[in-house]
């Protein structure tokens, strides 16, 4: 624009000059420039209708008036002179030409604008502290620090790159020198590597005015960081009982040093290195397994649990429940297992299925819900585990009282009356009482209370009390009246009404007379078999006496008396046995005989051969009449 302007200024001069004579002016003036350093300055200066001396003046210093300014040997001026033309030119531009610069007609006493020459210095490469290689720790925060030193101009400012994008966050500062220069610029970049930056590389520019561009550094990352681990288990699902390898596998810089295995939190003794086989069990699903591997930077640690499968294990058993009657009561019983174990109630000695589940509730129980009721678990895929446990109902309740048995009295004798008495909470007291009076304990009179427990399990209702009334002389009155047990607790009373039988003494004289007869008659029988025995044994001497072997037969009588059985208990072959020179003898013996039986024929003796012991008179005799004893 002002190039184009010079010509219009030149021939305005020319016409006024022609019509009144124009003064000297400026035709072109310098104006401000920037310059980079070492390039080439031109300051343009042009003057009409003057043909005087011309100069240029740095900050307010004159240069000289001559065309190659001696004592500047960077400094020129060049143009016509004749046309006025008087331009300044700086080769090469260093720092210290900035200045403030003026033309000037000195004997028409001109003097253009101040122009103000800027020179940018581009800043050198930026430096990074520790690189080209810079060594971080994983995990520990860092800081990277790129300074720019030097004289650029103006103030460069660092930016830092990574893969081409701007990293925002660094802190920029300047350092001062002495006259307010400026000595060095830095930027200082914070950041907390990890193992996955190791090898990254980071940019440091240095960018100004006089360098757009910028200049660029590289620092490459050396990352030291603890081991970085996965651990695997093969099986990952597995039986109880058998046998799991765990693989722990770790990459480190620098490599890793050690391996350290535990199951729970506490160590495996003797497990070292990456691999470790064990025996699975039923711990293994809430105490995983953990591998921690170590190097000179840190440590790192991985855990994984297993899925063991296992039969079902008691964790918490039912507890045993008191509640009043009428109230709700609820058990409860915990089985871990894998898979979730399936848990049944029953009551003791009944088969029915109360419930599934942890949990058995009974709503508004009575006295017939007390007793033992059962949780139980089957086992297992594996056949292990599973069980059952118990916990006990008692179910609090006024007393109930049975009466027990008792055995029947003589009138003026002993006595003894039973009670049975259940009852929780435990009764207060138990009361006998009667017509007269009560007694709850110890004596009075001719009564007498004992109280002890009853047999544990007794009826199926647990412990209860047994009490007895003892009554010494009994009266007719006790065997027409009712004893009454009684049994308080703080829910409330219950009794029974217990009775006493009496004994008869007829029946037992008529058992006593009876034995005595027995008694008699076998004395009587035992005396008469010994008598017959002593006589038949005399008899059997005399016929030892005889010198040939006699047979008598008998009378009509005894003969009919004799069965077939005794007529076969004879030889044949022997017959009756008689010497004939004594025939006569024997006959008229017979008759003899006969008339000399000493039983006057009561017995029908036949003569046989004499039995060899005195036992044989017990089958020689036969029974003849009632009430008589006969011996055969």
């Amino acid at each position: 624009t002002l190039r184009m302007l010079v010509p219009v200024l030149l021939v305005l001069s020319f016409c006024l000059r022609g019509r009144a004579g124009l003064a000297p002016h400026f035709l072109q003036q310098p104006e401000d420039q920037v310059v980079l350093l070492g390039d080439e300055a031109r300051l343009p200066c042009a003057l009409g209708d003057y043909r005087g001396l011309v100069q240029w003046t740095k900050d307010g210093l004159a240069l000289g008036g001559e065309r190659d300014l001696p004592g500047w040997s960077r400094y020129w001026i060049s143009g016509n002179a004749a046309s006025g033309q008087h331009d300044l030119h700086i080769r090469p531009v260093e720092l210290e030409d900035q200045a403030s610069y003026e033309c000037q007609a000195t004997q028409a006493g001109l003097r253009s604008r101040p122009a103000q020459l800027h020179v940018l210095v581009p800043p050198d490469p930026p430096q990074v502290l520790g690189g080209p290689s810079v060594s971080l720790v994983a995990g520990v925060p860092a800081n990277l620090t790129c300074r720019s030193r030097g004289d650029a101009h103006p103030t460069p400012e660092l930016l830092w790159f990574r893969d081409g994008i701007r990293l925002d966050g660094a802190i920029f500062r300047q350092t001062p020198l002495k006259e307010g220069t400026i000595g060095s610029v830095e930027s200082i970049l914070s950041l907390t590597p990890s193992s996955h930056d190791d090898g990254a590389t980071l940019v440091c520019r240095a960018r100004s005015q006089a360098l757009p561009a910028g200049k660029d550094t590289a620092v490459t990352l050396s990352l030291q960081y603890p081991p970085v681990v996965t651990l695997s288990a093969e099986p990952q699902t597995v039986q109880e009982g058998e046998k799991v390898t765990f693989l722990c596998q770790a990459t480190a810089q620098p490599p890793v040093t050690g391996y350290r295995w535990a199951k729970g939190g506490s160590p495996v003794l003797g497990a070292r290195g990456p691999m470790l086989e064990i025996v699975a069990d039923a711990s293994f699903l809430t105490a995983p397994v953990s591998c921690e591997v170590s190097n000179a930077v840190g440590s790192a640690n991985r855990s994984t649990a297993l899925d063991v499968q296992f039969g079902p294990i008691l964790q918490a058993k039912p507890k045993a429940l008191s509640v009043d009657v009428g109230e709700d009561a609820s058990f409860s019983c915990v089985w871990r297992g894998n898979p979730l174990p399936r848990v049944t109630w029953t009551r003791r000695g009944d088969a029915q299925v109360l419930a599934s589940g942890p949990t058995l509730r009974l709503p508004a129980v009575g006295p017939e819900d007390a007793g033992d009721y059962v949780c139980r678990a089957e086992p297992g895929l594996s056949g292990r585990g599973g069980g059952s446990a118990e916990a006990r109902l008692t179910v609090n309740a006024p007393p109930v009282v049975t009466a027990l048995h008792s055995a029947p009295a003589f009138l003026r004798g002993p006595a003894r009356l039973q009670c049975l008495v259940f009852a929780s909470p435990t009764p207060e007291a138990v009361v006998w009482s009667w017509d007269e009076g009560f007694l709850t304990a110890g004596s009075r009179g001719r009564f007498l209370v004992e109280t002890f427990p009853a047999p544990e399990g007794l009826k199926g209702q647990g412990p209860g009390l047994i009490s007895v009334l003892h009554i010494s002389g009994t009266q007719e009155s006790d065997f027409h009246r009712g004893f009454n047990c009684t049994a308080r607790n703080r829910l409330g009373e219950g009794g029974t009404q217990v009775s006493l039988g009496r004994r008869d003494l007829l029946p037992t004289v008529r058992i006593v007379a009876g034995v005595a007869a027995m008694a008699m008659t076998l004395l009587m029988i035992i005396t008469g078999v010994a008598l017959c025995c002593w006589r038949h044994g005399r008899a059997s001497a005399s016929f030892s006496k005889q010198k040939n072997l006699v047979r008598i037969p008998g009378s009509s009588d005894g003969s009919s008396s004799r069965g077939p059985e005794e007529e076969t208990g004879i030889s044949k072959d022997q017959g009756p046995i008689v010497h004939t020179d004594h025939s006569d003898l024997v006959l008229d013996e017979e008759g003899a005989l006969e008339t000399k039986d000493p039983t006057n024929g009561y017995y029908k003796v036949r003569g046989v051969s004499p039995p060899t012991s005195p036992d044989s008179c017990v089958t020689s005799l036969q029974l003849k009449s009632p009430g008589i004893f006969n011996l055969q």
